[in-house]
């Protein structure tokens, strides 16, 4: 392909004569068009055209050690001399999940899968089948993976059952899901005053991560564990993102909660597809083949994506003490810029962090659920995206997704990016 500085415009629009709106997922997209990456290292992704971006997307927060990390790489490399898929059980994922159990001790027994969708599907499947209720309780804003029980949205009202959010997936489908308003504990003890006895789980992102960046408030968390105690109903974090993120045992060692499922995946790969779900030993039995509730998957366990895994995990074991307040210091220096600069403009923004995630939202109001986060001025932050990329700084292209710092970011990275920031900031207050 000839260099003339568009190779990515040139790319899309083949990519869209082949692939539905010219991506493999819908959040690669945006306006004009998505740069399409050629390589990347460290901090940094290199584009078709040549163009060096400093990375807070980091794969939707998959990648804590950034890109090509060497030590991850370099025990692939080793594994794939020996194979890649067999079809038949490695010592790799045995070791692998004594890890995930070390790290997430609620996960007393632990079934890998290869993404998280499936984990998250299969983790309600085990709690009905465990439980023999049907109903589901979930949270607008949380984002479980695109199976049919949780592509659902809230209707009006704080108790409504989920109408699907998707063509495709038939309301019939959607029938066992409730819908209730995060940070609202009132309209979780209204449903189950009601509702109690019938429902099998409450899944949730502990840390709402996919539509922006919203925290629990004092006591949430901890008063869902009381209430589905009391209700026998099976407690799901679903820490995909939140996972090895917060700390090494995710949101249930940050809020020290104890739920009776997880769901882990994006860092546990270090860039390499897998998942897992797990819980109480009670709920895995009842996983095939020792149980009724079946769920397979060729590529399940893979020595390749266990490999890698195990790799991550040792990482983290050794490194912590140093790892996450590391992480912490880079992301409070990029919020209070991000603060400092929107003062400076006069602009109305909340700046929610915690751990190594971020996000800025153009809005007076504060932040605390899906419908607050929704107020938030949309010109303002398609601007600030925009001047960003223009300044080499890639970060996810929607309001309603997280920022991610990385163990690689350097000084010199936040010193460009607080640079980047100021021209960002300036723009956007161009929108207001």
């Amino acid at each position: 392909m000839s260099k003339n500085n568009n190779c990515s415009e040139i790319l899309f629009e083949r990519a869209k004569k082949i692939l539905p709106g010219g991506v493999n997922s819908p959040v690669r997209a945006f306006n004009p068009y998505p740069f399409f990456v050629k390589h990347a290292m460290g901090s940094k992704l290199f584009d078709v055209d040549d163009k060096v971006y400093i990375d807070y997307c980091n794969a939707y927060g998959a990648l804590l050690f950034g890109h090509a990390y060497p030590q991850i790489i370099d025990t692939v490399k080793t594994q794939l001399t020996n194979g890649t898929l067999y079809g038949a059980p490695t010592e790799q994922e045995v070791a692998f999940a004594e890890l995930i159990k070390q790290a997430s001790p609620c996960m007393e027994m632990i079934r890998l899968t290869n993404t998280g969708t499936e984990a998250t599907m299969h983790a309600i499947r085990a709690a009905r089948g465990y439980t023999g209720r049907k109903k589901i309780i979930k949270f607008e804003g949380c984002f479980h993976g695109s199976h049919d029980n949780v592509l659902v949205k809230a209707g009006s009202g704080a108790t409504t059952f989920g109408t699907p959010n998707s063509l495709g997936i038939p309301e019939e489908t959607t029938k066992n899901t409730i819908v209730l308003p995060y940070n609202d504990i009132a309209a979780v003890e209204t449903v189950l005053e009601q509702e109690g006895n019938n429902i099998a789980a409450i899944i949730v992102e502990p840390i709402l991560a996919n539509v922006g960046l919203i925290l629990p408030k004092t006591n949430y968390l901890s008063t869902l564990r009381k209430l589905t105690s009391q209700y026998g109903i099976v407690l799901i974090f679903d820490e995909i993102i939140t996972g090895f993120r917060l700390a090494l045992g995710g949101a249930q060692e940050y809020f020290n909660i104890k739920p009776d499922m997880a769901t882990l995946g994006k860092v546990l790969g270090g860039g390499f597809p897998v998942a897992a779900f797990g819980g109480k030993t009670e709920i895995m039995q009842t996983i095939s083949p020792i149980g009724e509730v079946y769920q397979a998957g060729t590529f399940s366990g893979n020595p390749i994506s266990a490999t890698a895994g195990y790799t991550v995990l040792n990482l983290l074991t050794q490194k912590k003490h140093q790892l996450y307040p590391h992480l912490q210091k880079t992301t409070n220096e990029l919020c209070k810029a991000l603060s400092d600069l929107s003062k400076n403009y006069n602009l109305p923004t909340q700046i929610h962090n915690i751990a190594s995630l971020y996000q800025i939202f153009f809005t007076n109001q504060p932040i605390t659920n899906y419908t607050c986060a929704k107020s938030s001025n949309i010109k303002m932050f398609n601007a600030y995206f925009h001047e960003l990329l223009k300044q080499g700084v890639f970060i996810p292209p929607s309001q309603f997704e997280t920022c991610f710092t990385s163990t690689v970011h350097s000084p010199e990275d936040i010193n460009c990016t607080v640079e980047a920031f100021d021209k960002a900031l300036a723009a956007a207050s161009k929108e207001a």
